[in-house]
């Protein structure tokens, strides 16, 4: 099963932004790697994909240790931002692979540590029903959030433990809406009265086909339907909620089930190669069977959200609009790579509000599935190259041309040492990637269930719940 239904109401939103999809796939360029090798050259700045800038952030983390703070994908110039604080000594080499592998760097006054220690404080101080908070790598600081239910001596709670914190540790706002989950509402699964969303069909530790969604639809039923009406066809596995995480395994209850990774928008179908993590200023794209297509971008990381039923860490904070019946859709980039299944948040597709999503790799580690077309992943994986690094930074450029959606390999082998595969199967595997995932769109039916309204209702058969 795929995603199949969108409400007949939110058609024209969908088909827009299937439009602004296509439209972004065009005019994103290609990453650039300087081509006359000068060591000034080698130290600007590069333009590239978000998805490279994603493996590239990980690869750097990994590289800068202790000086790390933070990354973020700045759409406005296709570059990756990576924060580092405390560069001194032997660091300074670190710093100029970093450049020379093509990041943007920038030093910042908050390390990694001193802002978990805030979230940390904020835990055990301000654990309250609709406040979160996020690291934001573009101001170096913690966001966190009130919603409008935090009012009176849990204001001031809050407002005064960010500011004990610092006004250059933390900043507060407040939410017009309510964090509540988004259960209720890709494809619509029910269960009972209650509806959600199919997040990414995967493959169980077991081989069996199955589908990750969010947590909280996970428990609040066993058996899942892909109609109203409908025999179960689906048992959930596992399911995490609340806790760390917000995420659930459902096992097809026919082993001979085929279930694609693919994202039904409608009139065509995103072809999900893999999963990603989340990189802040990424435009992402949210599915969801209450209102279809809708996008925005990525705001914070490992976020904590206090929901009524419960604390949730580990989330992505987007401004990514979405109502009841969207719980467990997919979030996903237009390289059709896979980043959260959506979890909760406050606002709806007028007003606007936050919206968090869990990770689809911590959830796929958990449960222990697999995701996408191995094939394309090797592709990719080839081209990043081993422990000690593939190629040089010419075969670097040389994979990012050749990849659009298995681009990451150019950005990867950027950071590789003088050790590797080398130059030629750099290029090779790039271009194989992008040969092979290039085509993020497909032909596909829209195979309603019957037109579903705002309040979650759905005007055939009449829907009794929303979570």
């Amino acid at each position: 099963m795929s995603h199949k239904r969108i409400p007949k109401r939110r058609a024209a939103i969908a088909v827009g932004g299937v439009a602004a999809l296509g439209a972004a796939a065009l005019l994103l360029p290609h990453a650039n790697a300087s081509q006359d090798g000068g060591d000034k050259a080698a130290a600007a700045p590069r333009t590239m994909k978000a998805a490279d800038a994603s493996d590239l952030a990980s690869q750097l983390q990994n590289l800068l240790g202790d000086a790390f703070a933070g990354s973020y994908f700045d759409t406005g110039k296709n570059q990756l931002v990576v924060n580092v604080v405390d560069v001194s000594g032997d660091q300074n080499n670190v710093i100029v692979q970093a450049k020379k592998a093509g990041a943007k760097i920038r030093e910042v006054d908050n390390s990694t540590a001193e802002l978990k220690a805030a979230a940390q404080t904020l835990k055990a101080d301000a654990t309250i029903p609709g406040t979160s908070w996020a690291v934001d790598p573009r101001t170096n600081k913690i966001l966190v959030t009130a919603d409008s239910t935090v009012t009176g001596g849990k204001w001031d709670q809050l407002e005064s433990t960010v500011q004990d914190l610092g006004a250059g540790t933390a900043t507060i706002k407040k939410s017009a809406g309510t964090f509540k989950t988004f259960a209720s509402g890709g494809d619509a699964i029910f269960a009972g009265g209650a509806r959600c969303s199919l997040g990414f069909n995967v493959t169980a530790g077991d081989g069996a086909p199955a589908f990750l969604t969010a947590g909280h639809c996970g428990v609040a039923a066993e058996a899942w339907s892909d109609s109203e009406a409908g025999e179960p066809i689906a048992t959930v596995d596992q399911a995490v909620f609340p806790g760390e995480g917000d995420f659930a395994l459902v096992k097809y209850d026919d082993p001979a089930t085929v279930a694609p990774s693919e994202v039904n928008l409608g009139d065509q179908t995103v072809q999900i190669s893999q999963a990603a993590d989340a990189t802040v200023g990424t435009q992402v794209f949210r599915m969801g069977s209450t209102t279809g297509l809708a996008d925005g971008q990525v705001l914070g990381l490992d976020a904590t959200v206090n929901y009524p039923e419960g604390t949730v860490t580990g989330l992505i904070q987007t401004d990514v609009c979405a109502e009841p019946g969207d719980s467990g859709g997919s979030l996903f980039t237009q390289d059709g790579l896979a980043i959260g299944l959506t979890s909760g948040g406050s606002g709806d597709c007028t007003a606007g509000g936050e919206t968090f999503f869990q990770p689809v790799t911590t959830a796929l580690e958990a449960v222990g599935a697999t995701l996408g077309d191995a094939g394309a992943g090797a592709g990719a994986d080839e081209g990043i190259g081993a422990e000690d690094g593939v190629g040089d930074e010419e075969a670097g450029a040389g994979a990012a041309e050749g990849a659009d959606a298995g681009a990451a390999a150019g950005a990867g082998e950027a950071v590789g040492g003088e050790t590797g595969a080398g130059e030629e199967a750099g290029q090779e595997a790039g271009q194989e990637a992008g040969q092979d995932a290039g085509g993020a769109a497909g032909a596909g039916d829209q195979n309603g269930a019957g037109d579903q309204n705002g309040d979650g209702v759905q005007d055939d058969s009449g829907l009794t719940e929303n979570h």
